[in-house]
């Protein structure tokens, strides 16, 4: 290989780097995968298997949306009980920006569902095929979708909530502070909610998503920091935690914002827990139980 040659791949990858787009080894992302992960250090927990409940339908692959011939899907799940109206919750998978799918959200749109809730899984365009803020975008549009079709799944639109785990936490999170007070909550399952705050520690998948690192693209950084959007119409916000402190970054100061506009605000965080909890049991039911109670609280 000519000097020219070797020059121009050092330059490539190393710029590459530095500007934070460098692609992370993504890693499939599914509740079966974080339980195999698990399980040895963890030997008390069980994988997840939850019959469909006998009082919902579940309509797979339902196209919310198409983006320059993408297809976007949704998973949506409502109770067969079409006499009143339910509220409406979109559920947004983790994944690190990068992975994860739809399918990750079965069991707690099932459960949710069958508690009398409109679920809609959203898939979304991940780092690798749309960088920030696509994924944005595609989630408001299935909430959208959702409310367009109000009458086919008898959701009340005055009644929508928005809950995502891990990366899917923070663009729920994002989604719902500016909402304008459309969303009227957000559950939060162990993600940031600044890439910016002092606790925020520097991500490649966040900036592979965001189109550069912190000192090359702040803007992006700081524009997909929910905490820069907290105000008197940002809706109650439940944190539902791990142990693993990165995962907090920027809660305690966005509970503070929220209280003193006198908003609804709690978090739970279960002891001794990893990132991805939620993708067990007994994990996955406390995880449950905690979300059904403030949507309870809030949404009914």
């Amino acid at each position: 290989m000519s000097f020219y040659k070797l020059y121009f791949l050092f330059v490539f990858f190393v710029g590459a780097k530095a500007f934070g787009q460098t692609k992370p080894n993504a890693t499939p992302y599914t509740n079966e995968a974080t339980y195999e992960k698990f399980k040895k250090k963890y030997p008390f927990i069980t994988p997840l298997n939850r019959a469909t409940p006998t009082n919902i339908t579940v309509e797979k692959d339902v196209e919310y949306a198409n983006v320059n011939g993408l297809s976007l899907k949704a998973d949506i799940y409502y109770p067969k009980d079409q006499t009143k109206k339910y509220p409406g919750i979109a559920l947004i998978h983790g994944g690190g920006w990068i992975s994860g799918s739809k399918e990750n959200e079965k069991y707690m749109a099932q459960e949710l569902a069958s508690k009398g809730y409109v679920a809609i899984a959203v898939g979304y365009r991940l780092s690798e095929v749309a960088k920030y803020p696509a994924a944005i975008d595609d989630v408001n549009n299935a909430i959208e979708f959702l409310k367009k079709n109000r009458k086919k799944y008898a959701v009340d639109t005055k009644k929508i909530g928005i809950l995502g785990e891990s990366a899917g936490a923070q663009i729920a999170t994002l989604v719902g502070v500016k909402s304008k007070g459309k969303i009227k909550a957000i559950v939060n399952v162990d993600g940031i909610v600044s890439f910016i705050h002092p606790e925020a520690e520097e991500s490649t998948y966040a900036s592979f998503w965001l189109g550069g690192d912190r000192n090359v693209n702040l803007k992006n950084w700081t524009e997909a920091s929910p905490l820069e959007y907290v105000g008197k119409n940002t809706p109650p916000t439940l944190f539902i935690n791990s142990s693993q402190p990165r995962f907090h970054a920027g809660r305690d100061d966005m509970m503070k914002k929220l209280k003193s506009y006198n908003t609804f605000t709690e978090f739970h965080e279960i002891k001794d827990t990893p990132h991805s909890f939620w993708s067990a049991e007994p994990w996955f039911t406390e995880t449950l139980n905690l979300t059904v109670d403030f949507l309870d609280k809030t949404l009914k």
